[in-house]
């Protein structure tokens, strides 16, 4: 089994018009709903072995803020290019490329990245329904498989799914 945490960046900046879409920045809601989602993770004891993350300046803040809330060291993040604006086929083959752990049975990845593909990839992957992935949402599952390479549509089952929003 592994588990595998969809998180939507953070919200992001709209100040500067100019800016182009990749290098915009969290917003001050992003600045203060990434750590408090990641301490809901935290609280629930979530321990990541991995963690990968689009390369977007969004994306990749809200990563940092979860790994220092975490304690997972920054320099381990992994950032895939090809998360940018990914859709669900590219998502998958993302978590194909994995590599699995020595004898570890269960592997604990948090994937970050936009939608609207991480939205669609959740329900493929998972043969739910989520309407949408709001900014910093969270979407928990465990994949029915033993090693990355099997991840294909259907394989998860969806354990929660949570947002700033949830409970206010």
């Amino acid at each position: 089994m592994k588990k595998l945490y969809l998180v939507r960046h953070a919200k992001s900046s709209w100040d500067d018009p100019d800016l182009p879409d990749f290098d915009r920045p969290l917003n001050k809601r992003g600045k203060k709903d990434a750590p408090r989602m990641a301490k809901r993770l935290k609280e629930k004891r979530v321990t990541p072995d991995f963690m990968i993350s689009s390369p977007a300046k969004r994306a990749l803040d809200t990563c940092k803020e979860f790994a220092k809330i975490l304690d997972f060291d920054k320099s381990k993040i992994t950032e895939v290019r090809s998360l940018y604006h990914a859709n669900e086929d590219q998502l998958l083959n993302v978590l194909r490329k994995l590599k699995d752990l020595p004898r570890d049975t269960e592997e604990v990845v948090l994937l970050f990245g936009h939608n609207p593909g991480l939205t669609e990839f959740a329900n493929a992957l998972l043969n739910t329904y989520i309407d949408n992935i709001p900014t910093c949402g969270i979407v928990s599952a465990t994949l029915n498989i033993t090693k990355w390479k099997e991840a294909e549509f259907g394989c998860g089952q969806l354990e929660f799914f949570d947002f700033p929003k949830n409970g206010e």
